[in-house]
């Protein structure tokens, strides 16, 4: 996204004109979510601004700093949130009841997973995600012709929990490397299929996402 979020933090920046950010809580209210901890790092002044204590968006919001970008996983040590909790990145909106349906569909489990196949894996950065069964057996999959791709949500029961304490490998700490232990000692771990996401991944996203009118050019 640079040179933009030399600027910006993607949090901040919009899809239809919002702040991404204003509209993902919203969202996790309108699913039940009544509390949520923001990981910041770039710039954190202008999301902590932007959110507030987060009544403008429904539910009540606290903030940790992550002085480093050391990876999914040590971000959400940081926030030592008891499990079960919902986990997701600030720079993807979902479907409309596709959070609330994630939830549900991954209570009683040891965890969950969403997969979406709209936009497909594309790796490094969109790993496939391997689902039989309704479980995920592989979380970054090595084989090509997966369509499902791991979305940016997760529900992180005890069962993987236990794994981000010590962190697991080396920087930068993914919450990835924390499932796939889990699943490989017999975690059950739900593969829920989500539909399209909005992602803030480049510079091109951000234009694409805020002016529909130039999407046939």
């Amino acid at each position: 996204m640079r040179p933009i979020s030399e600027r910006w933090p993607k949090p901040v920046l919009p899809i239809d004109g919002r702040p991404v950010i204003g509209t993902l809580l919203r969202a996790l209210a309108d699913a039940g979510v009544e509390r949520a901890t923001v990981v910041t790092g770039h710039l954190a002044g202008q999301v902590e601004t932007l959110v507030g204590d987060g009544a403008a968006f429904g539910l009540a919001v606290s903030y940790v700093h992550q002085p480093e970008p050391l990876g999914s996983a040590d971000a959400v040590l940081r926030a030592a949130a008891e499990p079960p909790f919902v986990v997701t990145a600030a720079d993807t909106l979902f479907a409309p009841g596709d959070l609330a349906r994630f939830l549900a569909e991954g209570a009683g489990a040891d965890g969950a997973i969403a997969g979406r196949r709209d936009p497909p894996p594309r790796p490094p950065h969109r790993s496939p995600l391997r689902i039989i069964g309704g479980r995920v057996e592989r979380v970054l999959d090595d084989d090509p012709e997966n369509p499902i791709g791991g979305a940016p949500l997760w529900l992180v029961g005890p069962a993987v929990a236990r794994f981000l304490d010590p962190l697991p490998g080396k920087p930068p700490y993914e919450l990835s490397t924390a499932f796939q232990l889990a699943i490989d000692e017999g975690a059950e771990i739900r593969g829920v299929e989500i539909g399209p996401t909005r992602d803030l991944t480049s510079a091109l996203d951000l234009v694409q996402e805020n002016f529909p009118y130039l999407g046939g050019t």
